[in-house]
């Protein structure tokens, strides 16, 4: 099985413990993963702006960087979301490369979809004694149905108290560029979505996105709020050593 690791650009540039606690975890499992170099942005902010034509040659470096690999695996739902659903739109035109589009939609998971759906694990033994909740990104799970995958592994962390989060399903206020380009319309909603974080007596917030996450916890943090605020991959693999010095 040749697994591949898609990065993405925010866990390369900002948070690399998470490629990292994906890799850890993944080797408890006898999966090696390869980390192909030619990788870069999947192009979603250009195609999310409007600039198709820079979002194709982000897309064919991606392609052609994947080629060979049996899976690829991703920290993130938007940019997996992106080759699921917007790279067929990409070459819809392009028979040679619309091909190879769908070969890379196939074998391109989440990082909890490959774990519960292809794996087949729930349980990755983690202790993590803390009172958790659970922030639902739009794209993971409206665009690729995330949903219960990330429940189930949290559900069998010892000791986690997940509290159901508020109006959970709605958005941070991240969107990319939207963050950007509507700044007062963004900080309104990620004000209220922190409201609402803060509403649990929660810990940690977990989550499967990193700009979601990076969103969330600048509000947190500029409103001096000590809610620690992390990737499911990272809250299992550090639940993982706790477990195992235990």
């Amino acid at each position: 099985m040749k697994v591949s690791l898609f990065i993405t650009c925010l866990s390369d540039a900002l948070y690399p413990r998470v490629g990292e606690a994906m890799v850890r975890l993944l080797a408890r499992y006898g999966v090696s993963v390869h980390f192909p170099e030619g990788q870069t942005c999947c192009g979603q902010p250009a195609f999310n702006s409007g600039y198709w034509d820079e979002a194709r040659k982000s897309a064919k470096t991606l392609i052609e960087a994947f080629d060979e690999s049996d899976f690829v695996i991703s920290p993130s739902g938007s940019c997996t979301g992106m080759i699921h659903h917007y790279y067929p739109k990409l070459f819809e035109d392009d028979p040679v490369l619309g091909k190879k589009v769908e070969q890379l939609r196939d074998k391109t998971y989440e990082f909890t979809q490959f774990l519960v759906n292809v794996l087949g694990v729930t349980d990755v033994g983690a202790v993590f004694p803390h009172k958790v909740t659970y922030h639902p990104s739009c794209h993971g799970s409206r665009l690729l149905g995330v949903k219960q995958e990330p429940l189930q592994l949290m559900q069998q962390v010892k000791g986690l108290d997940l509290i159901p989060l508020p109006f959970a399903e709605d958005c941070c206020g991240f969107g990319g560029t939207f963050a950007v380009k509507m700044c007062d319309i963004s900080g309104a909603m990620v004000t209220e979505k922190t409201d609402h974080v803060l509403e649990t007596d929660a810990e940690v917030l977990v989550g499967l996105d990193l700009g979601c996450l990076l969103n969330i916890s600048g509000n947190l943090h500029f409103r001096g709020k000590p809610v620690k605020v992390m990737h499911l991959a990272e809250l299992l693999y550090e639940g993982v050593m706790t477990g195992e010095h235990r």
